[in-house]
């Protein structure tokens, strides 16, 4: 199924806790866009393999949910805000107009995390997934340096985070990766075991 060239698809990635859904909502909102969310999806239409019992968390069928995505996206005459964190192994690069992996402080994300009740390995789990830049990384493997928006989020307002993506869009703000490298900067400040543990 190919993708008409008048309307974009908008891929909105990261870790659980940096504010997917909530951007990928107002963003859609905001471009008169279809909003899709990787997760409701699976979880309403039942395209599981399984249940991941340690987390907690439905399996997604893969092959079903990247064939159920594209027709989503092939029956839209708007541009198409697809919302998860494996949205890069589900909508085709050739189809991907640009992709926003979404950012956050490890100390916002560890008080958020807990604050959703996320315990022991999945809390650990995904700050390492932050702190190691997963997400940017598959973004960048599955679609190219040139599709993929880093944009931080730490201490701003949903709003906010939404215009930097809409600037992108209008062509005012440049598009790149490599805005913040969390890593480095506990390493520096001799922190970094206090978010990287072992799980």
């Amino acid at each position: 199924m190919r993708v008409s060239t008048f309307k974009r698809v908008i891929l909105v990635t990261g870790t659980p806790g940096v504010g997917k859904t909530a951007v990928s909502r107002m963003l859609a909102a905001r471009l008169n866009a279809k909003y899709l969310s990787l997760a409701e999806l699976v979880e309403k239409e039942k395209l599981i393999s399984g249940v991941d019992k340690a987390r907690g968390t439905l399996i997604a069928d893969m092959g079903k949910l990247s064939r159920r995505v594209r027709g989503l996206i092939a029956g839209s005459d708007q541009d198409v805000v697809v919302e998860g964190h494996y949205a890069v192994n589900v909508v085709p690069a050739k189809d991907v107009h640009l992709v926003f992996v979404l950012r956050r402080k490890p100390e916002e994300l560890k008080k958020l995390m807990e604050e959703r009740g996320y315990k022991e390995s999945k809390l650990w789990e995904n700050l390492a997934a932050e702190i190691l830049d997963v997400c940017l990384t598959d973004a960048v493997s599955a679609c190219g340096h040139e599709k993929v928006c880093e944009v931080d989020g730490s201490g701003k307002k949903i709003e906010d985070v939404v215009e930097e993506i809409l600037s992108v869009l209008e062509g005012k703000r440049k598009c790149f990766v490599g805005i913040v490298d969390w890593l480095g900067k506990l390493d520096r400040e001799g922190r970094l075991q206090e978010f990287l543990k072992p799980f």
